[in-house]
């Protein structure tokens, strides 16, 4: 389990677009692609791409299914645990206002984002 750099945003930007850059490390897409299937999602409910909605029905398309993590021990189970609890596998882990991409008990981010206490997580379904 490791923290690996990654910013697939073109322009190095780190604010405002975790769901695209968690969208396009999990699906092994460039930037502008996640982005844009985002936007398209928005367009077809009539919200912003960076809708919580918006999100939710990008991930279900692509085959991605939500769960909760149970709150037994709300400060004590943290990103990291959750890798090393999730080995093998993608998925997208909600962090409060925050998502990250995990693949294979490796979690993607500009941040080490691994002390942070994850809420839910998709996993992608075959």
């Amino acid at each position: 389990m490791a923290w690996i750099y990654s910013n697939p945003n073109p322009f190095k930007r780190s604010v405002s677009d975790c769901a695209v850059r968690a969208l396009s490390v999990a699906e092994c897409l460039p930037w502008h692609d996640a982005y844009f299937l985002l936007c398209v999602t928005g367009a077809e409910l009539g919200n912003l791409p960076d809708a919580k909605d918006v999100f939710r029905a990008t991930l279900r398309k692509r085959g991605y299914k939500r769960h909760t993590l149970p709150d037994t021990c709300p400060d004590c189970y943290t990103l990291n645990d959750f890798c090393l609890s999730c080995k093998r596998g993608t998925y997208i882990v909600g962090v409060g206002d925050h998502v990250v991409a995990v693949i294979d008990g490796n979690y993607y981010d500009t941040w080490d984002s691994g002390d942070e206490i994850p809420l839910y997580f998709y996993s992608k379904e075959n």
